[in-house]
């Protein structure tokens, strides 16, 4: 495996995207102390959603999972415009939530798409705390949305 986190992204065949101008009155990401907390970012490709709508009904739980993935990286490309890629020592914790139709229970299978491309860029830094949330509905119709917390090195 390459050594840095950037040369890793590129060994997954993926370049941090420009990131997402905020839909309201917030930052994309916000360092306190040693940590970086970022807003809740969604899967947006090109400034567009890739699908929106309910997980469990209009959204596959797979191509969910596939949309996790997609907002962590929206998520690494907040922090990394604020303090550098490079800058961080491991992730700490990723909030995920999930838009749910009605008696959908697979979140954490939805958010480990986030957990698992997160390990595959950090390696064992990329271990952390999570939640995964079912939702009723999410910004812009989202059928995903993650936050990360990290430390910095």
């Amino acid at each position: 495996m390459s050594s840095g986190p950037r040369e890793r992204l590129r060994s997954l065949g993926l370049e941090l995207p420009a990131v997402a101008a905020p839909k309201g009155v917030y930052v994309p990401a916000r360092r306190t102390g040693n940590q970086v907390w970022t807003s809740g970012q969604l899967p947006l490709v090109g400034g567009e959603l890739p699908a929106t709508g309910l997980v469990g009904a209009e959204v596959d739980p797979d191509d969910a999972a596939a949309y996790a993935r997609i907002a962590a990286l929206n998520a690494l490309a907040a922090i990394d415009a604020l303090v550098g890629l490079e800058a961080i020592a491991s992730v700490v914790k990723v909030v995920g939530y999930v838009a749910s139709a009605p008696g959908f229970g697979g979140q954490p299978q939805v958010i480990n798409g986030a957990s698992e491309f997160l390990g595959s860029v950090f390696g064992s830094s990329g271990e952390h705390a999570r939640s995964a949330i079912g939702v009723a509905a999410l910004p812009l119709g989202a059928p995903v949305e993650v936050e990360v917390v990290v430390d910095l090195t």
